[in-house]
């Protein structure tokens, strides 16, 4: 009856029943473990338990838990998702431009370059590309290079979310010219 989570609590849900129901219903039914966020030791059993693939987040990375951080690329398990960011994430130079010096520190280190805003996506699209994890999700915005104005969602906002709209499939076909060339060279096709 609450009109958001605040007074809620977490519930244990039906957990291995309920995906030994689903791989006996749905055997070839691919699933990606949402494993952001506050996860207890139970969640990454079950996921594990399943060999369900986790989720990476390249920008969750740079954080002052760096080089510790499960989102760094040198730290994936290859049973993993890479995501430069998600649909409640800014877009990858929207980030850049909104972070400070010493995540962009942390992230000319790790690059071994100085990126900028206008590079910031390819050089995070590349470290996704680039990784272990089986599959790398690029979001359009990121392949386009998009700044701030073309977040798609921003979580406890009720207002202005999912807007976004691709104006010109002509820039796209451009940018996934180079997106398919890094395909190629990091075995992705």
């Amino acid at each position: 009856g609450e009109r958001t989570a605040i007074n809620g609590k977490w519930t244990k849900g039906p957990g291995i029943d309920f995906f030994n129901t689903l791989k006996h219903d749905l055997p070839d039914l691919p699933f990606i473990a949402e494993d952001l966020g506050e996860i207890d030791q139970d969640v990454l059993n079950l996921r594990d338990s399943f060999k369900l693939p986790g989720m990476k987040v390249l920008m969750f990375a740079f954080g002052a838990e760096m080089p510790d951080s499960i989102h760094l690329p040198h730290n994936y398990p290859s049973n993993s998702i890479v995501y430069t960011g998600t649909h409640d994430n800014n877009t990858a130079r929207g980030w850049y431009n909104q972070s400070g010096s010493s995540l962009r520190a942390r992230l000319t280190s790790y690059l071994g370059k100085h990126p900028t805003s206008s590079s910031v996506s390819w050089d995070m699209i590349r470290l996704a590309q680039t990784s272990v994890s089986k599959t790398a999700i690029i979001p359009v915005q990121d392949i386009l290079g998009l700044d701030e104005s073309a977040r798609l969602n921003t979580p406890a906002r009720s207002k202005g979310n999912w807007k976004w709209k691709l104006a010109d499939f002509n820039d796209l076909a451009k940018a996934t010219e180079r997106l398919n060339k890094l395909c190629y060279y990091s075995g992705r096709i």
